[in-house]
C-alpha cells in the first residue's frame, strides 16, 4: 500500500516559523513597544473590546412587533424577538432576530456578527438571512447604529437602529437613485431581560 508523507508543505512550515518568531519577538519587547504593535493579539483584542462596548445597551433579550413590506405591496405583521450578546471574551457581538406571524409560525430568522477591525479602524457586520449572506457597511451612532445592503441596480436597503429608554426601534428604507427613500421595514422591541447567550453554556474542560 502506498504511503503518504506527513511532512508539512514548505509554505505551511514557513508560516508557522514566522508566527513563532513573531510571538517570541513580542515577548521580548518592552510593554510600551508592545502597546504600539498592531500585530500583538492583546493590543487588537483590547481595541475590539473598547470599540464594541459602545453596543452594550443592546445586550439582552427583546420582544415586540415588526412589519415588513411584501412584494405585493401589503404589510406582513410580525411578533419580533431579538437576542444580542458578547462572544470571544467581549471581542465580538452576536445578534439573532426572529419574526413570528399571528399563528406563531417562524416567518423570518436572521443572524449576524458585529466586529471591530483594527486594521481599518472600522466596524464590520456580517449577516445571514433567508438564504443570503453578506458583509455590510456598519456605522455607530450616538443613539444606535446604521447598516445597509445592496438592493438591486443603484439601490440599497438602509436600516437605522435607535435605542432609547429600553426601547429598540429600527427602520428599513429602500434608497434608490433619483427616488425618495421608501420605508420597507419597521420594528419596535422592548428589553425583557438579560441573556447569557451566546457565551453561556460553553463546554468546559470537565
Amino acid at each position: 500500500m502506498p504511503t503518504q508523507s506527513h511532512k508539512p508543505p514548505r509554505g505551511t512550515a514557513l508560516l508557522a516559523c514566522v508566527l513563532v518568531c513573531l510571538g517570541l519577538s513580542l515577548l521580548g519587547l518592552p510593554e510600551a513597544a508592545r502597546a504600539q504593535n498592531p500585530y500583538d493579539p492583546a493590543v487588537r483584542q483590547a481595541a475590539q473590546r473598547q470599540a464594541l462596548s459602545a453596543l452594550a445597551g443592546f445586550e439582552g433579550e427583546w420582544r415586540g412587533s415588526a412589519r415588513t413590506l411584501l412584494p405585493n405591496g401589503q404589510w406582513l405583521e410580525l411578533t419580533q424577538t431579538e437576542r444580542f450578546g458578547p462572544m470571544l471574551d467581549g471581542t465580538l457581538r452576536v445578534v439573532e432576530g426572529r419574526g413570528y406571524d399571528a399563528e406563531g409560525k417562524l416567518r423570518f430568522n436572521a443572524f449576524g456578527t458585529i466586529s471591530w477591525r483594527p486594521q481599518t479602524q472600522s466596524y464590520g457586520f456580517y449577516s445571514y438571512a433567508m438564504g443570503f449572506e453578506g458583509d455590510h457597511p456598519f456605522e455607530l451612532k450616538p443613539d444606535g447604529f446604521v447598516w445597509s445592503t445592496a438592493a438591486g441596480p443603484n439601490a440599497r436597503l438602509r436600516y437605522t437602529a435607535t435605542l432609547k429608554d429600553g426601547v429598540w426601534t429600527e427602520i428599513g428604507e429602500r434608497i434608490a437613485e433619483g427616488q425618495e427613500p421608501r420605508k420597507v421595514y419597521e420594528m419596535t422591541v422592548r428589553r425583557i431581560g438579560p441573556s447569557s447567550w451566546p457565551a453561556g453554556g460553553a463546554v468546559g474542560p470537565q
